[in-house]
């Protein structure tokens, strides 16, 4: 598939929409993998990884540990700043906002086909999450 948009413009939520497919495609794989099969317990899972507040905390650490690439740094804030029309469900709106920055790096990286650097800051949370 040619790309005829420069990903550099894409507003951070365009960004976000795409990381949230994306993230929650690798979090329902790795799952799978670990042996859960059964629909209730795989969503009831998958939230633990998914959920903005999980998002939230996830971004927060990574740049804490200075995980993130100035880029990636530049893309959170971009994701995170963007005035989203769609409130917050069952969290409050820094929560919110941080986990579209974080949905907006994975989108990014997506869709600047860095799929080797998607999948260690995808390995990084899911060993995050599971500790």
């Amino acid at each position: 598939m040619t790309n005829t948009v420069d990903v550099n413009l894409i507003n951070g939520i365009a960004l976000a929409f795409e990381g949230d497919a994306v993230y929650s495609m690798y979090i329902r794989r790795h799952l799978i993998f670990k042996g859960q099969t059964k629909p209730n317990q795989l969503h009831r899972l998958a939230t633990h990884y998914v959920s903005a507040k999980a998002q939230a905390m996830l971004i927060n650490a990574m740049l804490e540990e200075g995980l993130l690439t100035t880029k990636e740094e530049e893309i959170y804030k971009r994701g995170r700043n963007a005035n989203s029309n769609t409130k917050a469900k069952n969290t409050d709106i820094v929560t919110y906002k941080m986990s579209t920055g974080f949905e907006a790096v994975m989108g990014y990286l997506h869709m600047t086909e860095q799929r080797e650097r998607l999948k260690e800051l995808i390995d990084w949370c899911i060993k995050k999450v599971e500790e």
